[in-house]
C-alpha cells in the first residue's frame, strides 16, 4: 500500500538506507514517514531526511504488525516446468522497489527466469534482473527477497539469482500497468 502516515519509533530499529544499501540504527523516539508497505517491508522518510527500509519482523518499532501478503495465486503445488515458472514470476511480483510502489516484474527490472528440471527430481531456477539506476546499493537486498519468494515454490530445489548491468534499465521496459500506476499514461 501508498500512503503517507507519520510514527515515532518505539525502540532502536535497524534499517537499510535507499539507495545506498548500507544498514543503519534509527533510535527510539525518532519520527518516520511510513510511505509504502509492500511486499512485506516498510519504507520511511526519518527526521534526518533519508529514505529507509524497515523489515517486516521490525513492525513493532513503528507500532505496526508485519504487513500481511496475499497468498500465492496457485492453490496447489505446481508439477511441471510451466506451472513452476509461472509459481516464480508470481513470487516475483511480491518483491517491491522500496522508492516505486511497483513490483520488480512491472517495472521490467527481471530480465531472465530460466526454470529447468534437476536430475534427481525438483526444478533449479535461474533469474536474472537489474535495478532501475546503475550501482543501486539495494541490488543484494532486492535479490535476497527474490532469492527467498523463489525458495517457497514447491519443487523448486535450487534458486540462483543474479544483478546484472546489462542491458542498462530504461522506463520503456515497465509493463502497461506499471505505468498506469505511477501516472505515465
Amino acid at each position: 500500500m501508498f500512503t503517507r502516515e507519520d510514527v515515532i519509533l518505539k525502540r532502536d530499529c535497524e534499517a537499510t538506507v535507499v539507495p545506498a544499501g548500507n544498514k543503519v540504527l534509527i533510535p527510539e523516539g525518532a519520527q518516520v514517514t511510513i510511505t509504502q508497505t509492500l511486499g512485506g517491508s516498510f519504507s520511511v522518510i526519518t527526521d534526518r531526511g533519508f529514505m529507509a527500509r524497515i523489515e517486516s519482523a521490525d513492525a513493532d518499532a513503528l507500532g505496526k504488525e508485519p504487513p500481511v501478503e496475499k497468498p500465492a495465486s496457485a492453490p496447489t503445488a505446481p508439477t511441471d516446468r510451466e506451472g513452476v515458472e509461472q509459481a516464480v514470476w508470481d513470487r516475483l511480483r511480491g518483491v517491491y522497489d522500496p522508492e516505486i510502489p511497483v513490483n520488480i516484474v512491472d517495472l521490467g527490472l527481471v530480465y531472465l527466469c530460466k526454470v529447468e528440471p534437476l536430475e534427481g527430481g525438483g526444478f533449479g531456477v535461474q533469474v536474472q534482473m537489474t535495478m532501475t539506476a546503475p550501482g543501486c546499493g539495494m541490488g543484494d537486498v532486492l535479490r535476497e527477497d527474490a532469492l527467498s519468494r523463489i525458495n517457497t515454490v514447491p519443487g523448486v530445489e535450487r534458486a540462483e539469482a543474479e544483478v546484472v548491468w546489462e542491458p542498462v534499465w530504461e522506463q520503456s521496459m515497465m509493463s502497461d500497468a506499471a505505468r498506469l500506476q505511477l501516472g505515465m499514461d
